[in-house]
This record gives structure tokens, sequence and C-alpha cells, in this order.
């Protein structure tokens, strides 16, 4: 390739951020980031591009572009964008570029907050590394400590995990990690939050010094990035502006309820009106899940409902269901609002609003994945309109009543 068509196959951007702690230090990240437009010019190794591409990517998103290769060349690495964007594929394939398949021994470590995700997360990783051998291991809470634990002892090369499963393991002894060389948190603004932060310390303690350390999710308040200086050497930087994390491709509307008893029968008038391939609805409660199932069931409606006090592997029965199409409606909590990729998931109803206005990101996400189109719909009462506004005010963007030709947006 001369240097005219190299230089055009890049583009480059410095970017620089200052953050004050509660002591009053200051932290501030400065990067030039080069936004590489083609997996071919990333410098990956053919076997890993051969998954990319098995995969059924066919050119890299914008974190992709501009992500992946400072990863995959060992940096330390703080990367935000939208929901549906190919973040986890990202810090996969900068991942697998440094895994050595001719040394059984852990080298890469995944932590993200959910069993379901790190299923996830852990067959993306698995489709990507496929022609490179690497074996792959997802160890969540749930399942039989001592297949975990024999498995591990086979040896794996990536594990995907939730932080207590993790730490017990390493506990146990059985989770070997002086050999890690990658070290990545997914959703990092839930994983860096007080619930979760404390085990995540203690992993990090049990790591080589020299562990590189990769930040990834779709929000990443000013608090977590304090945090990360902590752990991080000096991190390239590819972080989105708040007013810009609005997901594109996806149209978001509201329906005025009024008061939250006729929020079913707005729900069935919809279903009458609109065609929609798969749809995913949010509810604030367990009880409303159950509620909602209950009441869709009885009207004929083919649905699948999940919350985090149904048994894990019911939980992963559900899913499987309906990412084969079993069932067109899917109702849950926020347990699923990170992390669920269902290609053929067109709408994303909001029942109810979230009480986070972060966590209405991840929610819309869940349609419209990684370029194509999708609807949000936001059920809405007298007492939520406030909510919806500061929801808009929040992510500079614009919520608009339903209009009467929906159809035209699917």
């Amino acid at each position: 390739m001369s240097d005219v068509q190299e230089k055009q196959q890049t583009k480059e951007q410095t970017t620089s951020s200052t953050f004050t702690s509660a002591d009053g230090e200051e932290l501030t990240i400065e990067t030039t980031v080069e936004a590489v437009q083609e997996f071919d010019q990333m410098g990956l190794k053919t076997e890993l591009i051969r998954g990319i591409y098995s995969y059924g990517f066919e050119k890299p998103s914008a974190i992709q572009q501009r992500a992946i290769v400072p990863f995959a060349r060992g940096n330390d690495i703080i990367a935000q964008a939208q929901s549906g964007t190919g973040k986890t594929a990202t810090f996969a394939v900068g991942m697998l570029q440094q895994i050595d398949t001719s040394r059984n021994e852990l080298q890469g470590l995944i932590i993200v907050p959910t069993r379901e995700l790190a299923r996830q997360v852990d067959k993306v990783v698995s489709a990507l590394g496929i022609h490179m051998g690497v074996k792959t291991f997802c160890v969540t809470g749930g399942g039989r400590v001592q297949d975990d634990i024999a498995t591990l002892k086979d040896g794996v090369h990536v594990i995907t995990g939730t932080p207590g499963r993790i730490f017990h393991m390493i506990e146990e002894g059985v989770l070997i990690t002086d050999k890690i060389k990658v070290f990545t948190l997914d959703e990092a603004d839930e994983m860096l939050s007080n619930e979760f932060a404390e085990i995540i310390k203690n992993i990090f303690a049990t790591l080589p010094t020299d562990v590189q350390v990769g930040i990834f999710s779709a929000t990443l308040p000013e608090e977590c990035l304090e945090i990360t200086k902590r752990f991080m050497r000096n991190p390239v930087q590819v972080l989105v502006k708040k007013e810009e994390l609005t997901l594109m491709g996806i149209n978001q509307f509201f329906i005025d309820c009024q008061e939250p008893k006729h929020k079913y029968a707005t729900l069935c008038d919809l279903y009458a009106d609109v065609s929609i391939q798969q749809a995913v609805i949010f509810c604030n409660s367990r009880r409303t899940v159950d509620w909602l199932t209950e009441k869709m069931t009885n009207d004929n409606f083919t649905v699948a409902s999940t919350h985090g006090s149904i048994h894990p592997e019911d939980r992963r029965k559900v899913m499987e269901e309906f990412r084969r199409g079993g069932s067109r409606v899917l109702i849950t909590t926020d347990l699923l609002s990170r992390g669920i990729d269902v290609q053929q998931v067109s709408v994303v109803i909001n029942y109810d609003l979230p009480k986070e206005k972060e966590s209405y990101l991840h929610r819309i996400g869940r349609s419209g994945r990684f370029g194509r189109k999708g609807l949000a719909i936001n059920f809405v009462t007298f007492r939520d309109m406030s909510q919806l506004r500061e929801i808009e005010r929040f992510y500079d963007t614009q919520i608009d009543p339903l209009p009467k030709n929906v159809q035209e947006y699917l």
C-alpha cells in the first residue's frame, strides 16, 4: 500500500480530558487516537481476521476503528461508546491478538456484572477466536463449582465471568492469575460502583503488576474515571461526550397513558395496531414483570419473562428460546438492560421509565443493534412527564408523542 493510501485508511484525533478527584488532585488523560477504517489494516493475526469476517463483521464501527489497535498493542484503554456499536468485539479482538495459544495458561480475564452478559461475551470471544484455537470459559455463579474447577485445571486461555465466582475461584487456588496479560472490565460504570468496587479491587490485587487494563462502557461517569487512575498506566482514551450518547438509528417516542392503570390497555392497543417482530418490555420491578407476563399470557400473547428471582438455568433457557424466536415478547427488569443482543429485536418498550437516567441508554440500545434501525416506546403517566424531560435534557435528545404512522419506523 502506498503512503497516500495508508493515510487515507487512518485518521488521527487528539483528545484531552481533565477530572478533579475528591482530594483536589487532577487527572488528565491525553491521547492521539488513530482511526483505522479496515480490519485488514489493523495488523491483526490472519486467524483472527478470519474469525472477524466469519462472525459477520465487514467494516469496523467507530469504536472499533479507534480502540482495537491501541488495545491490541498492549495499551491500557478507557473506551466509551453507545450500546450496540461493537464494544464487545472491540475488547475481544484486542485481547485475542495477544493470546499465545501455544501456552496452555490463562492469559485474558473479562469481568462483567451479570451471568447473561458473561455467557454472551464468552460466545463472542469464542467465535472470533475460532480459527486461533483459543480455549474460552465462562465462570459465573449458579453452576456447579466442581465443573468449573475441572475445566480450569484442564487449562483455558480466556475467562469471562462475574466478580463473585471469579474471586471465589481465585481464593480456591484453581483460577491462576499470575500469567494474565489482559484484564478487561465491561459495563465498567456498574463494575466500579459501590456494589462491586471492593471485590474488583481484591481481584485486581491478585493480577501481575504489569497487567494491561481495559475499561469499556456505554456510560462512564467522572467518578469512575477517577477510580481508574488507581490501577491504569497512561490509558488511551476513547470517550464519547454525554450529549453524543443518544443512539443513532433509534427512533424514540412516548405514549401518554395518564394513569398507571391504563398502561396495559395501551400495550394491547399498540400490538393491535403495529406489526412487531420481537420486542423487549422493561419494567422496574419483578412483581410488575410477573403480573404483566400473566396478563399477556391470559390474553393469548406468546411471551417469556425473566428477572433476578428466577433460577440462572431457567433464565438461560428463557433467553435461548427468545433468541430462537419461540416467543415474540420478552418481559424483564433492568437485569437484562445490558448485554442482551438479539438480532430480531426491533422494539423496546419501557412499560416503566427507568429509575436511573443511565439505564435508559442501556435499555433502548437493545433495539437497532450495530447500525440496524430500531424503535423505543416509553409509557408515561402524568407523574412521569418531568422524568421524561429530564432524560431528554440529559442526553440532549427529543422524545416525541408516538405518531400514527409508527409502522413506518420499523
